[in-house]
């Protein structure tokens, strides 16, 4: 349903939230006997109006950055309703964040005060200072903290400003007043799979065109679980979504998961796909370790699934086509489907009611969808979730985009693409070669649509720019087109694939371009593989650094407690090139220069923070560098 917020600004949105919505609760947080406590709408603006006037008794200008280094909890939002509310732009981060992007982030920011979640994390900031000599004021959220020199208690400051309030202060209504669409809302730091990290200028009018165009219907009644980093675009889409429409955000974490799902019984959420990955491979897992029965029950039960809900796709138009199927054989494909259909609809209804109704059940049991994004869900997932009932909305974007370019809606659930073209968003896709455009293009068969080139995207969702990074700037962005640096085509359904990245795609000798995403995703199939790395670049043929499994290799006989003991057994490796022989051949679709022809395992896990980014896309530059001495062994044939 389209959203009741009119306002240009956030700072308009939270006053109009709090005005509609009142006293239903806005966000949970759960507490130690498991229970939840909620803040309402109406609480919530209060507390980040009265945060605000101390920030602006503080000497926080209008426009200027704020800093606001916490993980997901209830003082974020108030921080980031104080930061806003004040007319100021923040700069926010995880507590994960490393010593080098503290002493990098906060200068180049130019903030002068700095949030922190707790006692921790401003020994962290604390630390470093040296190399921050812009940093004034250090708040600690959680009050953990008594006020001393420099550093200030949060519920200190509410608490103040609240006084102030009531004296007759109205500074945060003027504020408001001023607030400008193209004003900045946050400045994020991408982490960056090249480089250094680049400040993402957002305007409140690129966070407001995506909660008012949301395809997605939030309403009132809906429970939002919110597990992704709440300093991220795409998890502050969400709770921006949820404060237009009147819906509870509940915040939860890794660990707590599980029975949160249960308790909440959350009908949307964000969702990032390893998640997805590890919710599947706990389910495999449990099944193997089920009696014969069980297992036989799964099987017959997610086969029939499979069948009845491959079918019932094809029928509603929800199957990925990439060449422009001929009407006759679409004809003879329906009466294939609509057969299939009917074959199997009793058994899928009643192994449904069976088996699958329970598997659904681990989410709480009135999921009605989750967005995944910041990378690519592999195509089994993909479909093993949809398939069962467990509707994946898989979309597309970056930071530099406010962030959603396309996302699939329950109307446009085709499995393998990330969905229609967001509302107001052109997209075109320019050949690497010749620069031409390939689509929209009249002049090509069916306007260019199954034709794969560089995604370009305009619309009101992309960003300012890179702060104080000029060059940055020009280099993706011209005259209002966004070069996204990924591959992908415009599907017969009107979806959009992506196809791997062009800044990410390995070059061989030969000049064959490869795109590794998807050989990663094959080799990552196997049970044994958790996490992959093609390797190739102006080489003969492609290799691959490895993650392997500890605890499928125990399973296998090899008793190793972690992924280095693995690295030593020439036996894991000669499992591993089996595997990835098998995924990665012809008949799974794989040309010959797509094949891996040579591996090594790596002798600990990818990190975030370390090796790969938030949301666990590879630094290829790093583990580039990291593991260059087994890379060049496996082109010298060592």
């Amino acid at each position: 349903m389209p959203t009741k917020i009119t306002g240009k600004t956030l700072p308009a949105m939270y006053r109009e939230a709090a005005q509609l919505f009142a006293d239903k609760p806005a966000f949970a947080t759960r507490q130690k006997d498991k229970s939840w406590e909620t803040v309402s709408f109406k609480e919530l603006y209060e507390q980040g109006t009265n945060l605000a006037t101390a920030l602006i008794d503080l000497g926080v200008q209008q426009r200027e950055h704020v800093a606001l280094l916490a993980d997901n909890r209830l003082e974020w939002i108030i921080a980031d309703y104080g930061c806003q509310l004040a007319g100021a732009a923040d700069v926010p981060r995880g507590t994960d964040v490393t010593d080098d992007d503290i002493k990098y982030i906060l200068p180049h920011s130019d903030a002068k005060v700095c949030f922190v979640e707790h006692k921790e994390m401003l020994g962290k900031v604390q630390k470093n200072l040296d190399k921050c000599p812009n940093i004034k004021t250090l708040i600690v959220m959680d009050g953990s903290v008594p006020t001393s020199g420099n550093v200030l208690s949060m519920p200190d400051l509410i608490a103040k400003g609240k006084q102030l309030r009531a004296s007759g202060d109205k500074r945060v209504e003027e504020r408001i007043e001023n607030a400008k669409p193209e004003d900045l809302f946050t400045l994020i730091y991408t982490s960056g799979t090249t480089g250094a990290p680049k400040g993402v200028m957002l305007m409140h009018s690129n966070m407001i065109s995506q909660v008012q165009k949301v395809p997605i219907p939030i309403t009132p009644n809906d429970r939002i679980l919110s597990i992704l980093p709440v300093w991220h675009i795409f998890e502050r889409v969400f709770e921006m979504m949820a404060i237009s429409q009147g819906a509870c955000t509940y915040y939860t974490n890794i660990r707590n998961i599980g029975d949160d799902m249960k308790a909440v019984r959350p009908t949307f959420m964000g969702s990032a796909p390893r998640l997805w990955e590890n919710v599947y491979l706990k389910i495999l897992n449990n099944v193997k370790g089920a009696p014969a029965i069980r297992r036989g029950l799964f099987n017959a039960a997610y086969f029939c699934s499979r069948m009845f809900q491959g079918s019932w796709f094809f029928l509603s138009g929800k199957s990925l086509d990439m060449t422009g199927r001929n009407p006759i054989i679409s004809l003879f494909k329906a009466l294939f489907h609509i057969t299939r259909m009917s074959i199997f609809a009793l058994w899928y209804f009643l192994l449904d009611m069976i088996v699958l109704k329970k598997i659904r059940a681990a989410t709480g049991g009135a999921l009605r969808g989750s967005v995944s994004g910041g990378g690519a869900l592999p195509l089994h997932v993909d479909e093993f979730f949809n398939y069962i009932g467990v509707p994946v909305l898989e979309g597309y974007g970056m930071t530099e985009t406010c962030p959603v370019l396309a996302v699939r809606t329950w109307k446009g659930l085709v499995i393998g693409t990330v969905g229609p073209i967001f509302p107001d968003t052109q997209l075109r896709l320019v050949d690497l070669n010749s620069g031409d455009i390939i689509y929209p293009n009249d002049k090509r068969r069916a306007g260019g649509r199954g034709v794969k080139g560089e995604i370009h995207a305009k619309g009101p969702q992309v960003m300012k720019g890179y702060y104080k990074n000029p060059e940055a700037t020009a280099k993706v962005l011209k005259d209002g087109w966004m070069n996204t640096g990924d591959m992908g085509m415009i599907t017969f359904n009107d979806c959009v694939k992506i196809m791997g990245r062009s800044k990410d795609t390995v070059v061989l000798l030969s000049g064959e371009n490869v795109e590794p995403v998807p050989i990663e995703n094959k080799m990552c199939e196997s049970v044994f593989v958790d996490q992959a790395m093609v390797v190739g670049q102006d080489q003969k043929y492609l290799a691959a650094l490895i993650v392997p499994s500890v605890e499928e290799f125990k399973k296998y006989g090899i008793p190793a407690e972690t992924v280095e003991e693995l690295s030593r057994n020439p036996e894991v490796l000669r499992v591993i090139k089996e595997e990835i022989s098998r995924l990665i051949s012809n008949e799974n679709g794989f040309k010959a220069f797509e094949k891996v022809q040579d591996a090594r395992i790596v002798p600990k896990p990818f990190e975030v923070g370390d090796e790969m980014t938030n949301l666990f896309k590879l630094k290829r530059h790093i583990i580039t560098d990291k593991y260059k001495d087994l890379i060049d062994a496996m082109f010298k044939g060592k």
